[in-house]
């Protein structure tokens, strides 16, 4: 069947979109309303979420016409489009300390929840299963190298370096070369892979017409966009209604919501015994966070001068990415996962946000 055939939405498809649309009036109406403190925030965020596997479902159909390499590259980026809007609306009411904790939950949300429960549904469904070693080895190195750059100016922090002083001009040399080494980084990515997950999903379901899946990308990309400002506008009210701290909404709430495709594509990838796929899709996420949207926010916190954004985190946020980053490099540099080691991940993360409670 050709791109310009009718369209092939499969009962999942139709649930989802049918379900964002319906969640997207609710929030409209729970915002504009006045339905209180509590409605307009789970609402929303169950909004974002439907939005954000909307669009992960529509990058996913457009990976398929440009292989693997591109799929993953492209649902990384475009899955964290919800967070970079939450956390653009954030700088602009001011909260800069939920967008700091964001970025880190969602590095650690990534390495130690989404791949905990990753590892423990394919672990419990298939027994131990073989991710591409030489994979998980490139992309830990890089991911590695690329916190160690971000941590860099707390560190300068910490010991009241000569830096120190220059916070937010180091903070800016820091993200321009990461976002240099993602564009150094990106062809090889373009390029990993010759078969996999875009082939498989070619031949079990129905493809979508290039144009339907360029089309509600946009949709959900412009949604997207209300939906997080809303979702900030109704945080703090709802923060102050749970007694819930800045720390705590910023490194779990916010950044579980705003990485909704990876918590959900990983877990159905693993599911289906497709756990190559499920680490590189987990595993990109937070690096493309780390690349891209935290230098990102830097720049454009200034650009549109909001509250400015610096690349200097409490003590206990960089140890706890660190403590992430070397975990789930000691897990996966085997070539192997199964589901203790995805409960250990899913133990590590739930004390490291527990942590995180009181502020």
């Amino acid at each position: 069947m050709s791109d310009a055939a009718a369209p092939t939405l499969i009962r999942s498809d139709y649930v989802v979109l049918g379900g964002g649309l319906v969640a997207v009036v609710l929030a409209g109406l729970a915002h504009y309303l006045d339905w209180g403190t509590v409605a307009p925030f789970l609402v929303s965020a169950v909004a974002v979420t439907l939005l954000a596997s909307l669009v992960g479902r529509s990058v996913e159909q457009l990976g398929d016409r440009f292989g693997p390499g591109a799929t993953g590259v492209l649902q990384s980026a475009l899955g964290n489009l919800p967070e970079l809007f939450i956390s653009l609306f954030a700088l602009k009411a001011g909260l800069v300390e939920v967008v700091r904790h964001a970025l880190i939950g969602s590095i650690l949300a990534n390495l130690l929840l989404v791949m905990g429960i990753a590892f423990t549904v394919g672990g419990l469904r298939h027994g131990s299963q073989r991710l591409d070693s030489q994979r998980a080895r490139t992309i830990s190195v890089l991911m590695i190298v690329a916190v160690a750059a971000l941590v860099v100016p707390s560190l300068a922090s910490y010991i009241h370096a000569p830096a120190a002083d220059h916070e937010k001009a180091l903070s800016d040399i820091a993200s321009v070369v990461l976002l240099l080494l993602f564009a150094l980084s990106l062809p090889a990515a373009l390029k990993r892979g010759s078969t996999g997950l875009s082939a498989e999903i070619a031949h079990e379901e129905p493809r979508w017409p290039v144009v339907l899946a360029v089309g509600l990308l946009a949709v959900a990309g412009v949604l997207a966009a209300f939906v997080s400002d809303w979702f900030v506008d109704a945080l703090e009210p709802a923060m102050d209604s749970f007694g819930i701290s800045d720390a705590f909404a910023g490194l779990v709430i916010v950044a579980i919501a705003g990485n909704a495709i990876e918590n959900v594509v990983g877990v159905q990838l693993a599911a289906r015994n497709q756990s190559d796929y499920a680490f590189s899709l987990v595993i990109n996420s937070p690096l493309q966070i780390t690349l891209v949207l935290a230098p990102a926010l830097v720049i454009l916190s200034q650009v549109f001068g909001f509250a400015a954004l610096t690349l200097v985190f409490s003590p206990l946020l960089v140890a706890a990415v660190v403590l992430a980053v070397l975990i789930a490099v000691v897990i996966t540099v085997d070539g192997e996962s199964n589901w203790l080691e995805g409960v250990s991940l899913i133990a590590v993360y739930v004390v490291v946000a527990a942590s995180f409670w009181w502020g």
